[in-house]
């Protein structure tokens, strides 16, 4: 009887520590502080968290799940790359879907949906104001999501945040690129879409986010390329 009531405990902080791993781990990929193609050995994890590898292991799944982390022929682990050859593919992609879900927003929103867009919004600003790389990133998508929700289409939604997390590495460049300090024009630019959805004007709608994910994209470009040639080290 002890030892099946044990068992739920010791999962739950195996579970923990799992949990654990994950997000410390996941935060440094994003920050950048582990970089692309950085290797990451189980072993030398296991003996920095004080764990066992199966927590470690479990945590890089999760991580490898969402394209942060690669396994290669020979079993070793790394950080995944970023693809900047084919970047240009990405954006087009990421922009078509700010536009579309921002229109969509625009035609099909309840009166609730505004609440949590606005909501989201107002976690954006703050972590903008705080100078919180991470958290700019993470209150960014969730505002976007929201909107894109709003839209009442499933499938933009999906494929919009996969865009979203794929480009969060991309995202925190363009950050660093501000050494993290965002212009203003950044939150107004949020405030000017959602007026635009409340006021269901769908051309106004599409046109603000097609305007703010260019601009994006434009930095983006800037900072990686200069003369034809890549300025981060791959």
């Amino acid at each position: 009887m002890a030892e099946t009531e044990q068992t739920p405990v010791n999962e739950r902080k195996r579970g923990s520590g799992v949990k654990m791993v994950y997000d410390i781990l996941r935060d440094e990929i994003l920050d950048l502080v582990l970089p692309p193609g950085s290797a990451v050995d189980e072993v030398q994890l296991a003996e920095r968290f004080g764990m066992s590898r199966t927590p470690i292991r479990e945590a890089l799944v999760r991580l490898s799940g969402e394209g942060l982390i690669d396994t290669l022929p020979n079993r070793s682990t790394m950080v995944s790359n970023i693809d900047f050859l084919n970047m240009h593919t990405y954006f087009d992609a990421l922009t078509l879907m700010y536009r579309v879900t921002t229109q969509l927003a625009a035609r099909h929103h309840r009166a609730e949906d505004l609440t949590i867009i606005r909501a989201r919004q107002a976690e954006f600003a703050a972590a903008v104001k705080a100078q919180d790389a991470l958290a700019m990133i993470a209150t960014n998508a969730d505002f976007h999501l929201a909107v894109a929700e709003a839209g009442q289409n499933p499938y933009f939604t999906g494929l919009f945040k996969r865009l979203l997390d794929e480009g969060r590495r991309i995202l925190r460049l363009y950050y660093q690129s501000y050494e993290d300090r965002l212009p203003q024009r950044f939150v107004d630019e949020h405030d000017e879409m959602i007026a635009a959805i409340a006021a269901r004007d769908l051309g106004l709608s599409e046109r603000l986010a097609r305007i703010h994910a260019e601009q994006i994209v434009e930095q983006v470009r800037k900072l990686l390329v200069r003369e034809g040639r890549l300025e981060i080290a791959l």
